[in-house]
């Protein structure tokens, strides 16, 4: 029959401690410390003495208290940066749901865990926690989150904001370059009114995007024709691409850097009488899966979120391993995978419906 308290409830098993263990082995506290752990120059007789004592009285060590004298608990944390104040689960977003698991398996390869904090977490939240190191994805300008880490002087991996920063370490993709391979890709197939849809200028990548876009506009004298998505979700994302298709002056080429569901976005350019790829091309930002199998097949640039999460692991465990609090950053490439979706058919031909995939290059 189990036990209960004044409340109703099981009643709390009181916990053995080391110096229960001590006392019934007739040893001292030191003496069953060492015993349990292995170190120590004790007899074996000692040695099995005081495991013997240890599980008859069911006595569990302390697992954080014993990694914390060793100097290590093996636990990173990991957050969120963008839209952290909004209503959302950025599970939700394929490209993070990716970089979050990649990083995960990356970390327990290492025998490392991950801790998922709030991104709005403030350090009273997070200082009680061992944590050895820390990722901030997605950190906004000027994140606070980036800031406490920093200042706790806890490692980091996060974007390349934070380069020569002492204790940071940051992964990266060429935001500029990306952004030209997919507008020249667009540009050859006689695009001339690219239109782009992109999140406001919060995190580094978004500002580089949105500047290199412009700056490219300018140089093929066009006009940039952008469409701002506040909001996280397909919802907000497919809003801001029927902005883009509206106008007197329709585009002919679809840039979506907003993450957004590519059948969606088809969707939204039939509603606006737009034939894909007959008269719009369209290019997504994205890692859905769903885009090889559309209606035609959306090209996709892909930020390869499992590199990045294997290489920024990989960054934190030397700087671990070393203790080093000098700075360190790595860029991996994108990838752009051409399908139908941005690749104009021949006049006259049945290229619309031949098949058109293939990687950039």
């Amino acid at each position: 029959m189990t036990e209960t308290s004044r409340g109703g409830g099981p009643a709390a098993v009181p916990r053995v401690r080391l110096v229960d263990v001590a006392r019934e082995a007739g040893l001292s506290k030191t003496t069953v410390s060492a015993a349990l752990n292995g170190t120590g120059r004790l007899s074996p007789e000692v040695r099995e003495r005081a495991r013997e004592a240890a599980r008859r009285l069911g006595y569990r060590p302390n697992a954080t208290a014993r990694l914390l004298r060793a100097g290590h608990a093996r636990l990173i944390g990991y957050a969120v940066g963008e839209y952290a104040d909004a209503n959302w689960a950025y599970m939700e977003s394929p490209y993070l749901a990716q970089l979050t698991s990649a990083t995960a398996t990356a970390a327990l390869a290492r025998g490392y865990a991950l801790v998922l904090l709030p991104a709005t977490t403030s350090p009273n939240e997070w200082a009680d926690l061992p944590l050895d190191a820390a990722i901030v994805a997605d950190p906004v300008t000027g994140d606070p989150l980036v800031e406490d880490f920093l200042a706790a002087g806890i490692p980091l991996f996060t974007d390349r904001s934070v380069e020569g920063r002492p204790g940071a370490h940051w992964v990266d993709v060429d935001a500029d370059g990306a952004v030209r391979e997919v507008l020249d890709h667009l540009h050859a197939q006689g695009a001339r009114r690219i239109a782009m849809v992109t999140p406001g200028p919060t995190t580094r990548f978004n500002a580089a995007v949105l500047e290199t876009y412009e700056r490219w506009c300018a140089e093929h004298g066009a006009a940039a024709r952008i469409s701002l998505c506040a909001r996280p979700g397909n919802g907000p994302a497919v809003e801001a691409v029927e902005q883009a298709l509206g106008g007197s002056e329709r585009p002919d080429a679809l840039f979506v850097v907003a993450e957004a569901n590519p059948p969606l976005v088809l969707d939204a350019a039939r509603r606006h009488g737009r034939a894909v790829p007959a008269d719009l091309l369209v290019v997504c930002v994205s890692e859905d899966g769903s885009a090889v199998h559309a209606d035609p097949p959306v090209t996709t640039l892909s930020l390869r979120p499992a590199l990045i999460a294997e290489k920024g692991v990989e960054l934190l465990m030397a700087a671990l391993g070393s203790g080093s609090r000098e700075p360190t950053g790595a860029l991996v490439p994108t990838k752009l995978e051409i399908r139908r979706s941005s690749v104009r058919p021949a006049s006259g031909s049945a290229a619309a419906d031949a098949p058109a995939d293939r990687p950039a290059g």
